[in-house]
């Protein structure tokens, strides 16, 4: 019988669909929307600072109070949301990256709590209306 190459162990799995998240650190950045997922509550972000992973895209889950089709994407926002991060054991970690080659010390999570719409054209506009 072969044995799958992809196959990830039981308890590597184990550890990871149970994991503990901490007491979740709320954070501001800004950004815009990538892409909606109406089905799943979601969005993708770009964010131009990254979170603590060094990430720039970031999958977030909506709060009840955000309608997903009042969002634009495209257009800066500022994001404020919470980080939530389970580690991982240094086994899963090791595991992980020999026989994955994927650096993860942590599972993280983020939902939206709300954003604001920057109003990033009103430079342009006053040097436009200065020129004239």
């Amino acid at each position: 019988m072969v044995k799958k190459k992809d196959e990830i162990p039981g308890w590597v799995s184990d550890e990871i669909q149970n994991a503990k998240f901490k007491k979740p650190e709320e954070l501001k950045k800004t950004g815009y929307v990538l892409e909606l997922y109406e089905d799943d509550n979601k969005i993708d972000t770009q964010l131009y600072d990254p979170v603590e992973d060094g990430r720039h895209i970031v999958t977030m889950d909506l709060a009840k109070k955000i309608k997903i089709g009042e969002l634009e994407k495209g257009v800066v926002y500022e994001f404020t949301f919470d980080q939530h991060k389970a580690p991982l054991s240094k086994k899963v970690s090791e595991y992980l990256e020999k026989e994955k080659e994927i650096e993860m010390s942590a599972i993280y999570q983020f939902e939206l709590k709300s954003l604001e719409l920057l109003d990033v054209d009103s430079s342009d506009t006053a040097d436009n209306d200065a020129e004239e």
